[in-house]
C-alpha cells in the first residue's frame, strides 16, 4: 500500500506543477498613472476674490428669499433625490463585495418525508420499509484565501465608487443651487427692468398727449403724433416681454424646488446685490478638490486602477477550503447521538489553464477601461480650466463695459438735469425734457442688464470654483488606499 500511496502523491505533485506550468502569464501589476495635482490658470488674475466659496456661498448675496428657496431645494428636489439614490446604491454594492471577503458560515436544518419505489434500484421489500423520515442538521463554513488579493481589490474598488458617486452628488447639488440663483436673480432683474418700463411707458404716454395735441391745433403733421405712438407701441412690447421672461424664471423655480408654480413662496423685489471681481490666489492648486466633477473622475481612475488588479489576479490558483459538520439520521430518535454525526473537509484549489484568451481579453478590457478613465480625468481637468477662464475673462469684459455704461449714464443724466432746468425757466417745453427722460431710462435699462450679466457671470464662475465643495483628504477618504499605486508596490 505505502508505494501505491507514494506514486499517487507523485503523480499529483507532477499534476500540480505541469499545471502550474500551463497557466497563462500573468501581466505585470500597474502603477498609478501620472494625474495632474493642478488646473492650469497661467495669464489669469488670481488676487483681487478674498478666499473660495463656502459651503453656504450664496448667503454673501444677503437676500433672505434666496437662503429660503436653497433650503427648499436642497431638501426637496427631485434631482438631488436621484443623486442619492446612486451614492446609496453604489455604498451597498460596496457592502455586497465586502460581505464576499473571507470566511462565510451556513447553517441548515432540513427535514424530508420520502416514499421508495417498489421497483426501483433497490426494492423497499429488500429495505423492510416503504416510507422513511431524513433528517440534517449541520453548519457549513467557507473561506476563500484569497492570496492574490481580487477580492480585497473589487471591495476598494467598490468602495472608490462610492466616492465617485458622493463627488457626483456634490456636482448635482452645485448645479442645483447655481440654477436656483442665476433663475432668482434673472427674475429680480426682471422686476427692476418692469419698474424702469413702466416709467418710460408714462414719459412716452405723456409724450403722445403733447403730440396729439400740438397736431389738433396745427402746430406739427400728424406724422409727430404717429411717431408717438409707435415709440409707445414698442415700449409695451418692450415690457410683454419682460413681463412675460419673468413669469417663465417662476415656472423654472417652481421646477427646481419640485412644486407647483402656484406653491412657490411670493417672492419681493429687491435691488441686486453688488458683484465680487477676481479669482482665489490659490485656484489653480486648490481646484482639483474643489471641483466635484474632478473628483468624481480622480475616483473612478481609481475604480479602474483597482479592476486592473481584479482581471490580474484572475491569472492565479484560487484556493479556497469548505467544511461540513452536522448531524443526519433516518431514525429521529437517533439524531442527536454520537453516531449520526457527519463530517467534511473539502478543499478546492481552481487552476485556469486554458481559458482560450479570456483572460488576456479580460485584462485588456480592464486596461482599456483605466486608459478611458485617465483620458476623462485630464479632459475633465481641461474643461475645468477653460471654464474658469471663460467665466473670469467674461467678468472683466463685464467691468470694463459697466465702467463705460457708467459714464455714458451720468452724461445722461446731465442732460436730464440741463432740460429740466430750462423748462422750468419756460426757455423750453416738456418735450425736451420727457426725451431725455426716456433716453436715460433706457441706458439705466441697459445698465440693469450688464449688472445682471455680471452677476450671472459670477455665479458661473462661482460654480466653476466648485462651490462649497470641498473632498476630504485622501488620508482619510481613502484609507483603503493611502495613495494612488501605493497598495500595488507593497503587495
Amino acid at each position: 500500500m505505502k508505494p501505491a500511496l507514494l506514486r499517487l502523491r507523485t503523480a499529483l505533485a507532477a499534476a500540480i506543477v505541469l499545471a502550474l506550468a500551463a497557466c497563462a502569464t500573468p501581466p505585470a501589476r500597474l502603477t498609478s498613472p501620472q494625474l495632474g495635482d493642478d488646473v492650469p490658470l497661467a495669464g489669469l488674475d488670481t488676487s483681487t476674490r478674498a478666499g473660495w466659496p463656502d459651503a453656504l456661498w450664496w448667503r454673501a448675496y444677503d437676500d433672505p428669499q434666496l437662503d429660503d428657496l436653497m433650503d427648499r431645494a436642497l431638501r426637496q428636489s427631485p434631482d438631488l433625490a436621484l443623486a442619492q439614490s446612486r451614492v446609496q446604491n453604489a455604498e451597498q454594492s460596496a457592502r455586497l463585495a465586502a460581505a464576499q471577503m473571507g470566511l462565510t458560515i451556513d447553517g441548515n436544518v432540513q427535514y424530508s418525508r420520502q416514499r421508495m419505489s417498489e421497483h426501483g434500484l433497490i426494492p423497499s421489500r429488500f429495505l423492510g420499509f416503504t416510507w422513511y423520515s431524513q433528517a440534517d442538521l449541520g453548519a457549513q463554513l467557507k473561506y476563500d484565501f484569497d492570496w492574490w488579493g481580487r477580492k480585497r481589490a473589487t471591495v476598494e474598488a467598490a468602495l472608490d465608487q462610492t466616492h465617485a458617486a458622493e463627488a457626483q452628488q456634490g456636482a448635482a447639488a452645485l448645479a442645483l443651487q447655481y440654477a436656483v440663483a442665476d433663475t432668482y436673480f434673472g427674475w429680480q432683474a426682471d422686476q427692476a427692468r418692469l419698474a424702469l418700463a413702466d416709467r418710460s411707458l408714462a414719459a412716452a404716454e405723456q409724450l403722445l398727449d403733447i403730440a396729439r395735441l400740438r397736431v389738433r391745433q396745427g402746430v406739427d403733421l400728424a406724422d409727430t403724433a404717429e411717431q408717438a405712438q409707435a415709440q409707445r407701441a414698442q415700449l409695451r412690447q418692450m415690457r410683454t416681454a419682460i413681463e412675460g421672461s419673468a413669469k417663465v424664471r417662476r415656472v423654472v423655480l417652481a421646477s427646481l424646488l419640485g412644486v407647483a408654480p402656484a406653491e412657490l413662496p411670493q417672492l419681493r423685489a429687491r435691488p441686486l446685490p453688488a458683484v465680487a471681481p477676481g479669482l482665489p490666489d490659490n485656484a489653480s492648486l486648490d481646484l482639483i478638490a474643489r471641483r466635484p466633477d474632478i473628483a468624481a473622475s480622480r475616483w473612478q481612475v481609481e475604480a479602474a486602477l483597482k479592476q486592473t488588479d481584479v482581471a490580474r489576479a484572475q491569472f492565479f490558483p484560487d484556493l479556497s477550503i469548505t467544511a461540513l459538520a452536522g448531524l443526519s439520521s433516518i431514525d429521529m430518535g437517533k439524531l442527536f447521538t454520537a453516531g449520526s454525526r457527519v463530517f467534511a473537509v473539502t478543499p478546492a484549489l481552481h487552476l485556469p489553464i486554458f481559458e482560450g484568451g479570456a483572460l488576456e481579453a479580460n485584462y485588456g478590457l480592464s486596461r482599456a477601461k483605466l486608459d478611458s478613465a485617465v483620458a476623462q480625468y485630464r479632459s475633465t481637468v481641461l474643461a475645468a480650466a477653460r471654464d474658469v477662464a471663460t467665466q473670469a475673462l467674461g467678468a472683466e469684459q463685464l467691468a470694463a463695459q459697466r465702467d463705460q455704461q457708467q459714464a455714458q449714464l451720468a452724461a445722461d443724466e446731465r442732460l436730464l438735469t440741463h432740460a429740466k432746468a430750462r423748462l422750468r425757466q419756460g426757455v423750453r417745453d416738456a418735450r425736451e425734457s420727457l426725451a431725455a427722460e426716456l433716453v436715460l431710462l433706457q441706458q439705466r435699462d441697459a445698465a440693469t442688464q450688464l449688472h445682471a450679466q455680471a452677476l450671472a457671470t459670477d455665479l458661473a464662475l462661482i460654480k466653476a470654483l466648485g462651490g462649497g465643495y470641498r473632498s476630504e483628504p485622501r488620508s482619510q477618504t481613502a484609507s483603503h488606499s493611502p495613495s494612488p499605486g501605493a497598495d500595488h508596490e507593497r503587495h
